[in-house]
């Protein structure tokens, strides 16, 4: 049983940087058929990154020297500029298309840290199947529960939100990229 709760922690989080990206990216106000695909993708993307991390971790790492936040942080500040010149540019925005490469893009970049998380996960539980399934559970509520939140405040303060979302990722983004 501290296995499980230690494990559900660690999705939590795992999970937590997704939410406040998603928060954000709720701001824009997607519909629920994107809301679905994006948690979806980030989901999957939490159950097969921290296997890949197990499989093959220490000679991706070695062989090409990622550096996760700053990748990250590159991704969130440009999706943040995108978000302004539609604001600019139009009054109702919905700047982050839920297209496949761009959901992909986003489910990739806040799912490295389930890829490092998986270079120690055999220290943690010996049972992978569990560990990757409630990490892909919890990032997909995590994800949705972000979008949904996130579309709650861009209904009440409209284009307003959106903005605020911008800071968000602004913010966050910037503070990858200085770690």
């Amino acid at each position: 049983m501290t296995n499980f709760f230690s494990l559900f922690i660690l999705a939590l989080a795992l999970s937590a940087d997704t939410f406040s990206m998603c928060l954000a990216l709720g701001t824009t106000n997607p519909t629920n058929k994107d809301k679905l695909k994006l948690s979806f993708v980030v989901g999957l993307m939490h159950f097969f990154m921290p296997l890949l991390g197990e499989l093959l971790g220490q000679n991706i790492i070695a062989l090409f020297s990622l550096n996760s936040n700053k990748f990250l942080g590159g991704i969130l500040i440009f999706i943040a500029c995108n978000l302004l010149v539609e604001i600019k540019n139009k009054k109702d925005i919905s700047p982050f298309e839920y297209n496949l490469i761009n959901i992909l893009l986003f489910a990739f970049g806040v799912s490295l840290d389930a890829f490092s998380t998986g270079l120690g996960i055999g220290g943690m539980t010996t049972n992978l199947f569990l560990a990757t399934s409630l990490f892909s559970l919890v990032s997909f509520i995590m994800t949705y529960l972000g979008l949904y939140l996130g579309g709650i405040a861009y209904k009440h303060l409209e284009k307003k939100a959106s903005i605020l979302g911008v800071l968000l990722l602004l913010g966050i983004g910037c503070y990858h990229l200085c770690q």
